[in-house]
């Protein structure tokens, strides 16, 4: 310990914000004098109020007390993980004050064990810490509608909203974007009763968005209810979307890298004709019918992943084969259920043999593959077409071992026919 006491103090700030919560930190000002006082000048702030053998009231007064003596100038991290009773949250608002002036950078606020239909109302004293925020995460939490007093999060670059309700509805949340200038990552998993229907995402900064809406809204299947995005910057999105709502993009995304859209409702053109630049797109689709508009060409795309939930998927895989020159990895997964006991999709043949079979694709990997007569036909075609293959993996379901067997014996005929191919199965 005498070694680490002759440390710098930079570097000893640096091992105490290591430590798991600011509990920790305080309790190393008994190892000796050194280290007193070291502890007030940690940049990195953890309060965990969870622990079951710890009362309310005890850890309101040592936040109380920390935050009292704490001394650091600048606070690079700020957590609270409370419990659902109001008396701790009434508390982040003194809390938030305490701190206004320590240019909080990132700030994390979560509440377990609650409702998402009785969600606690965040006071908005806590918008008082919002000019130097960087990154800003709230789990768990009504926020407070302020027409007057609008939050101006000015400096604000990375914001993750976790089954918040909005008190302001559609509304409010555009203005909260809108008091964004920078915002350039939005992450959102909505809950039901977030009490907006419209969910308007405009933001032209914005780089990476990923939104979340898993809940059951068959009581509201007479409102509309969906996405509206317009950030012409995106280079990343992510949907995941288990509602029968709608998703528009109102401008083409021409900076997009990467998209992973996994959505029940049927109107995916909406999305997929504002994406062809994509390089690296993963689909889960409820229907394949019309997924996209006819001429729609996906000239960058490099890496497919498809998703064999939906029966009539191979429609769909040999749509994005015709319409993707370039693609260079093929992956079929199936992330629900199996298809052994639904009927076979139908498949023949195209007449013509896509462009990137020919002069592009190098890889394939199928994920849970069962041995149908219409897998085999797949297979089959891509390892006879495929000019530039390198490497085909292919994983089977569990399943006996004569099957296995079987499959194998298949794929290895099959396999032949590419020579400098390599087949891998598992």
């Amino acid at each position: 310990m005498d070694r680490i006491s002759h440390l710098p103090e930079h570097l000893l700030l640096r091992i105490l914000s290591f430590l798991p919560s600011t509990k920790d930190v305080v309790a190393t000002m008994v190892l000796s004098k050194r280290w007193q006082f070291l502890w007030t000048l940690v940049p990195r702030l953890v309060y965990d109020g969870r622990h079951r053998n710890i009362t309310k009231e005890s850890f309101s007064r040592f936040v109380d007390r920390s935050l009292l003596l704490h001394e650091a100038p600048v606070l690079d991290y700020l957590q609270f993980r409370l419990g659902w009773k109001s008396s701790d949250v009434d508390n982040i608002g003194v809390w938030a004050r305490a701190v206004a002036r320590r240019h909080v950078r990132e700030l994390v606020i979560e509440i377990d064990g609650i409702s998402w239909t009785d969600p606690a109302t965040i006071p908005k004293s806590l918008y008082t810490v919002s000019g130097m925020l960087v990154k800003l995460k709230l789990e768990n939490l009504v926020l407070v509608d302020d027409v007057a007093s609008p939050v101006s999060f000015s400096s604000l670059k990375i914001l993750s909203l976790v089954f918040i309700e909005y008190a302001g509805g559609d509304e409010y949340v555009n203005r909260l974007l809108t008091n964004c200038p920078v915002l350039e990552e939005f992450y959102v998993d909505r809950c039901l009763d977030d009490n907006v229907t419209i969910f308007c995402v405009r933001v032209p900064t914005l780089k990476i968005l990923g939104m979340s809406n898993l809940t059951d809204d068959d009581e509201h299947s007479d409102e509309p209810n969906g996405v509206v995005i317009d950030a012409s910057s995106l280079e990343t999105f992510t949907i995941l979307d288990r509602t029968d709502g709608f998703c528009v993009l109102e401008k083409e995304m021409h900076n997009i890298v990467k998209a992973d859209i996994d959505i029940m409702y049927n109107h995916s053109e909406k999305i997929l004709c504002s994406i062809t630049p994509v390089k690296d797109l993963l689909l889960c689709l409820s229907s394949s019918k019309d997924a996209y508009p006819s001429g729609c060409v996906f000239h960058c795309l490099v890496k497919f992943t498809l998703c064999r939930c939906e029966r009539q998927w191979l429609n769909l895989l040999m749509c994005v084969l015709r319409d993707s020159p370039k693609l260079r990895v093929l992956k079929l997964v199936q992330k629900e259920g199996s298809q052994a006991d639904q009927p076979n999709p139908s498949w023949s043949e195209p007449s013509s043999v896509p462009e990137c079979l020919l002069s592009s694709l190098e890889t394939l990997e199928w994920e849970d593959y069962e041995g149908t007569k219409e897998e085999k036909k797949v297979v089959e075609y891509i390892l006879r077409k495929g000019r530039c293959l390198k490497k085909v993996t292919i994983s089977s379901k569990p399943t006996d071992s004569d099957k296995k067997l079987e499959m194998i014996k298949e794929l290895a005929l099959s396999f032949r026919r590419s020579p400098i191919c390599q087949l891998v199965f598992n």
